[in-house]
């Protein structure tokens, strides 16, 4: 965060919008963001992106990742596929009746339902277990080298 010379508060974030700090005064057109700071002051964003993505500690968080979605991805796909495969093939399993109305074709739609929350709940909680706090941890530390304080790696 720096201040102009008219005391107003600016920001150097890419994202900022600079039309929302003037939005409904007079003189918003006026406003204009802050002059860059030269290229040598601050490490460029790619660099120290680059440095983050080939550390350990990132390495390790996407490695947890991988370990759980790609497993859990196949295997709700080849689920699914199996469902459609099997609606398609062997209709007359599907129309089984189990109990009343209820046939074996709306058990395995509803498992369809039914398993996907849970692999939902259980993505959320690996990613709260295994890998928030450590990229959380990367996010900070990148925000710190990316103000020129180091961060700790």
């Amino acid at each position: 965060m720096q201040r102009s010379n008219a005391g107003d508060v600016t920001y150097d974030d890419p994202w900022y919008d600079a039309l929302a700090s003037g939005w409904g005064e007079a003189a918003a057109a006026a406003v204009l963001p802050p002059a860059r700071p030269e290229p040598d002051a601050v490490p460029a964003a790619a660099d120290i992106y680059l440095e983050v993505q080939r550390s350990a500690a990132f390495q390790e968080v996407r490695r947890r990742h991988r370990r759980f979605v790609i497993p859990g991805a196949a295997a709700f796909l080849v689920w699914y596929v199996a469902y459609v495969v099997t609606a398609t093939t062997v209709p007359g399993l599907m129309a089984r009746p189990v109990a009343g109305a209820v046939n074996v074709g709306m058990l395995a739609g509803l498992g369809q339902f039914l398993t996907t929350f849970l692999l939902t709940w259980a993505y959320v909680r690996h990613a709260r277990l295994r890998r928030d706090r450590a990229a959380l941890e990367l996010r900070w530390d990148t925000q710190e080298m990316a103000r020129g304080r180091g961060g700790a790696s």
